[in-house]
Order: structure tokens, then sequence, then C-alpha cells
């Protein structure tokens, strides 16, 4: 096992380098500096176009670094070529070879990597009992020669290296870990999509590699299955401690199955941290933002020293007015009369009354799941006590809410919410940074 260390790592296309040569070159990488610790499970996470996977890439030798090293375990593999690596990668679309049984997709890198200067036993078949027969060293095209004809023999006559013999052994491990014992006979074809990954998964780690890449392996299932087989991964990885760098679009992988979360955007690492970190204390707009699911709503508000935020209603009186707790204090002694962002998240949110600390919305769109019901709406400038807002002014301030089932909640309905104090975030608009 080892670690993965990004230093300053930029990677960028010129223009001649991309398909559509209309599109200006540039970097999408930038300053990359990351540290995997040796058997950490990494989840590297944006959206689209972000370079999460041109990171993984790079570490794999499939894309070439403009600047900086990556380094795994004690070597710099900037000009090593993949093969040499000793890592194993695990694709979106299984890559799997589709003229192979399962159990010669599974034993593919091993037979490629595999030490050629093993001696052969003569004699000896696939279930490890010896004729009893003496050893004869071959020169290895011949020993090549002699395995590839008689594969499709029966046991009995075939022909087995000694370093065919600890392939099997460790295919069949394998195979075990991931119960497709059974399937080593079929063809990609004959397998559903879990299959698939699972061999997929085996064939990576049947080579014991120092680092697993996953780009994406779970996005072609579906949610049932995504959500066993995200476990299975999960503890595989904890069981064989293996490096693993997982790459996903998902916030929901990102934070069930990392030890540590990069998020990225713009080719930039924007945080590195522990996923309940990341959800609350996000060190910007934009982390706060992708990170949990609705997303975070943002208010904009007014900052009246030392701990009032306050928004004006569109007639006197009628403003959201709110104190803040005490550790807010020194934090906003610079914002004084100045407009900050208000984040709260859809599960920070409770049922009010009408009061100057609560917000009133004009509910859009309800969606019942059973156990809670998401509300949306936009945020009203002033304050009602009817049920239905009629000729109301509306702000386009979206606002989504996760609420318990309890209540029948109506389309066109105005509803009161309450925020938790001490659930709330503030962000600079200038900056996008989080003011803690």
């Amino acid at each position: 096992m080892a670690q993965v260390v990004f230093d300053n790592v930029y990677k960028s296309y010129q223009k001649s380098d991309r398909s559509d040569d209309s599109e200006p070159g540039g970097a999408v990488l930038r300053a990359i500096n990351l540290r995997i610790h040796d058997g950490e499970f990494m989840v590297l996470v944006g959206p689209s176009g972000c370079g999460k996977s041109t990171l993984l890439r790079m570490i794999a030798g499939l894309e070439d670094i403009t600047g900086g090293t990556i380094s795994v375990g004690d070597r710099i593999v900037n000009a090593l070529p993949p093969k040499d690596r000793d890592i194993a990668m695990v694709f979106q679309s299984y890559a799997l070879y589709p003229h192979m049984t399962v159990y010669d997709n599974l034993a593919f890198g091993l037979r490629r990597t595999a030490n050629p200067e093993n001696r052969t036993t003569v004699g000896k078949s696939r279930d490890g009992k010896s004729d009893g027969k003496s050893r004869a060293t071959l020169h290895p095209t011949i020993e090549t020669f002699l395995v590839e004809f008689s594969r499709k023999l029966p046991k009995g006559w075939q022909y087995v290296t000694d370093r065919e013999q600890e392939i099997d052994r460790r295919v069949k491990l394998v195979a075990q870990s991931l119960q497709i014992e059974g399937l080593l006979t079929r063809f990609p074809k004959q397998l559903s999509g879990g299959q698939m990954q699972r061999v997929a998964l085996g064939r990576a780690m049947a080579r014991n590699p120092q680092v697993f890449l996953m780009d994406e392996p779970l996005s072609n299932l579906d949610a049932k299955l995504r959500a066993e087989t995200r476990s299975e991964i999960v503890q595989l990885q904890r069981k064989l401690g293996t490096t693993t760098v997982y790459v996903t679009h998902d916030q929901t992988e990102a934070m069930t199955m990392g030890d540590r979360i990069a998020v990225l955007n713009n080719g930039q690492i924007q945080q590195l941290a522990t996923p309940l970190e990341l959800y609350n204390r996000p060190i910007n707009r934009f982390v706060a933002e992708f990170i949990g699911s609705p997303p975070m709503n943002f208010i904009p508000v007014q900052v009246k020293a030392p701990l009032l935020i306050q928004r004006l209603g569109n007639e006197p009186g009628n403003e959201f007015r709110m104190t803040l707790l005490e550790k807010y204090e020194p934090l906003l002694a610079g914002y004084d009369g100045q407009d900050v962002h208000l984040g709260v998240r859809p599960e920070h949110f409770s049922y009010g009354v009408p009061a100057p600390k609560n917000i009133s919305i004009q509910v859009e769109m309800t969606e019942a799941l059973g156990s809670e019901t998401y509300i949306y709406g936009r945020l009203i400038n002033s304050w009602v006590t009817n049920s239905l807002a009629e000729g109301l002014s509306n702000t386009n301030i979206p606002i989504v809410a996760r609420m318990s089932a309890d209540r029948d909640i109506r389309v066109g309905e105005i509803v009161w919410l309450s925020i938790a104090p001490d659930k709330l975030h503030l962000f600079d608009p200038g900056t996008g940074l989080a003011i803690r």
C-alpha cells in the first residue's frame, strides 16, 4: 500500500489537443496540492468539468502532467508508463473483454504482470495435484505456447505453470470475496449490470495494487443496486486496506464512502475535509451549496451590529429580524450596515408562526416522500396571515424546506418557517467565503 502525493500539479490543454478546435486551450487543473494517506479512502467530488476525472487519469498515467509532481509511495511517477505504476483502475463503463469469460477477465491483468521467470511444473493441473513427474525448465516462449494451446483441454491435460497456479488461486480468492464464483465460466453479455461491476472490481483487486482508482463505477446501476454496491466497496476497501481514490459527482456517494472528501470546482480544490466537517463547516458558498441535498438556501440580509440581521419588507414594519448567537459578534464587527448571505439548509427549518424572526414563503410545489415532505416556494416580501397569498409581492429567492410529513401542505399556501439559530451559516457576498 502507498500514499499518493500531488505537489503543485497543473494540467492544461493546448487548442490543438482538443477535439473541438473552437474551444480555447487553458488550465483545467491549477495548483493541486493533496496528500492521500496510506490506506485512505479519498473521494474526489465536484460538478461535471471540474477536473476530477482528469486528476484520476493523471495518477494512472493516462494523462500527461503539465507541471508539478505526482508521487505514489516513494516514487515520482510523472515519467512512468501506466503499466509500471502498480495501480489498478475501475472504469465507469466496466471495460470488460467481451470475448473472455469472467475467469479470464479476472486473470488478464495478472497474466500480463506476473514474473515470466517462474518455472514450469510438468503434469500439474489446476487442482494443484502433481503426478509426481520431474520438473522441467522451458523457454518462456515455449511455455506460453503450451499454456495457451492446452487451455481448452480437460484439466488433467492442461499444461499449467507455477505462475498460472498462483493466478488461479488469486482469481478464485477474489471471486469468493465478491460472491461471483458461479459466474467464472460466463461471458460479460450473460451478466447483469451489478455482476459486471463486481467483475470489474475483482479484476482490480486480483492484482493487489498499491492504489485503487475508481472513476464513477456505480453510475450505470439502478438506485437499489447502487446503494448495495456502495456498501460492498467500502467494506472491501477496509478489509484490504488499499489506498483508494474514488471519483463521483454524486455527493451522497461522497458523504457515505469517503474518509475524506476533496471538493473540486473550476480545476481547483475548494475544500478538503471529512464528510461531517464539509457539511457543518463549509469553507465557501460553493461547497455549502454543493454538499447537501437539497442544496442550502441563501437569503440576502443586512447586518446591524452587534448581533442583528434583518431584511426589510415592502411595507413599514414588515421585515425579517433575527438575533444571532454571541459567537457571531466578533465575526460581524466589520460588517455593520453591510449585506451578507444567510445560508440555511432545508432540514434546519421548522414550522413557525408569524413573527419577525421567522420567514414566510408561498408554496409552489411539494414532494411527499412518506417520512418527510419537501416544500418548494419563494420568499415573500411582506407579512401576511391569510392562508393563500393573493396579490402578494414575492421575491425571486427560492426556498426549499425539508419538513415532517404530519402536515398537509397545499400549493399556493403561505407557510411560516423558523430557522434553527445554531445551524445557520453566513457568507461574504463578495468573496463567497464563510464568515466564521
